[in-house]
């Protein structure tokens, strides 16, 4: 505040010394009321000049950050844990192993179920050696076509046993094979539930642990459904590219594409739900978070952009105070694009080159002459400013 109060001192003691010297030349002490307007100390301001160049135009909405896959990983057959190899927090790939269930009940069905195959290969192969003895016998009339009948019908049915028996074998393989607990996609394991010693089952609730996948990962977010229509637009001629930031808007976590608009809008919040997809490949982005979204629709050629702060809101339209050359301001109503870091899009009501105000408005009208603070003047003058804006 001292800062401030020096400043503004300095500028009256510079005018009234000037205005001192005007008076002792002048034989006539009146003076009229326009001179008198015109020797009031200009009011300090911080102002800025109108930019041109490319600017990116943002629709920006919030979302949640949702995993493209997440498995609840679980058990297919009951047993004894006997090792969970994996660390909670892990990132896994497909077909890594997650635990081992004891496998000796399992291997015995299998051993079982190919020791009675090999008994009905064995029965199979005596049968065939018996009907290929008894065909030459009944073509020379020594065996009965019912005895080579019936040796056909044993061939045939041991045949069939065979067959069970493999499928048999095939399926004790499988369940063997699910002894083996594997990561069934690429993630992140989240906390075990199970520890080794104990017996899962396949109807556990919570199964063995949630596997999340991170990378790519998608975010689901909202937008007014007015800004449909553009949206569309801009989706036919190419892909849209969406950014991702932390909820205070200051951290840039990622960048992706969109990947579809919902086929429906919200009628109870006039809102359409939109999904980008990410790469995630600094793992930024983690399920469930909020995330604020910018969805670029287009970047403009040569926009005019200013401080934020430039731009007040009057009780009928935005406006600016434009810093004329004889030092004087004019209050210039304006249109804004969109605001956005900071920084404010002019559409219309402004030129390039044009310096206006962007700190020190309170105390000007229309015709107020100003005096521009540069360098750390500017500064300590906004830092005031700001001071005094916290204070209630």
């Amino acid at each position: 505040m001292r800062r401030r109060t020096a400043i503004v001192t300095a500028i009256a003691v510079l005018v009234a010394a000037s205005g001192g010297a005007l008076a002792l030349g002048e034989r006539s002490v009146s003076r009229p009321a326009a001179t008198a307007q015109a020797a009031a100390p200009p009011v300090p301001v911080v102002a800025e000049t109108i930019k041109s160049g490319n600017v990116p135009i943002y629709l920006v909405g919030i979302g949640y950050v949702q995993a493209y896959n997440t498995v609840i990983v679980r058990s297919q057959i009951q047993g004894q844990l006997t090792a969970i190899p994996f660390t909670e927090g892990q990132a896994v790939h497909q077909g890594d192993l997650l635990a081992q269930i004891d496998p000796r009940p399992y291997q015995a069905q299998l051993d079982q179920a190919i020791a009675n195959r090999d008994r009905d290969q064995a029965q199979l192969a005596n049968a065939e050696a018996n009907l290929s003895r008894y065909l030459p016998l009944q073509a020379k009339g020594y065996a009965t076509p019912q005895l080579v009948d019936t040796q056909k019908a044993q061939v045939e049915q041991l045949q069939a046993a065979v067959k069970s028996d493999e499928a048999v074998i095939e399926a004790a393989q499988v369940q063997l094979g699910y002894t083996r607990i594997t990561a069934p996609i690429n993630g992140v394991t989240g906390i075990r539930q199970i520890d080794v010693g104990n017996i899962i089952h396949p109807t556990d609730p919570n199964g063995l642990v949630v596997l999340t996948q991170l990378q790519p990962i998608s975010v689901i977010f909202t937008l007014p459904e007015a800004e449909l229509p553009e949206i569309q637009r801009q989706m036919a001629k190419g892909t849209l590219k969406v950014l991702a930031y932390s909820q205070d808007n200051t951290i840039e976590l990622d960048q992706g594409t969109l990947a579809l608009v919902d086929n429906q809008i919200l009628q109870t919040s006039g809102s359409v739900r939109l999904k980008a997809n990410f790469p995630n490949a600094a793992h930024r982005l983690w399920p469930g978070e909020l995330v604020d979204v910018r969805l670029l629709l287009e970047t403009r050629q040569d926009g005019l952009t200013v401080a934020a702060t430039a731009v007040q809101q009057g009780p009928k339209a935005t406006y600016v105070y434009a810093i004329k050359p004889d030092g004087t301001v004019e209050r210039r109503t304006v249109k804004v694009g969109q605001t956005w870091d900071g920084r404010a899009l002019i559409d219309s009501g402004v030129k390039p080159g044009e310096q206006v105000v962007v700190d020190g408005q309170s105390r000007l009208q229309d015709g107020t002459r100003v005096a521009v603070l540069n360098g750390s003047a500017a500064e300590d003058f906004a830092r005031d400013s700001a001071e005094q804006a916290e204070i209630p």
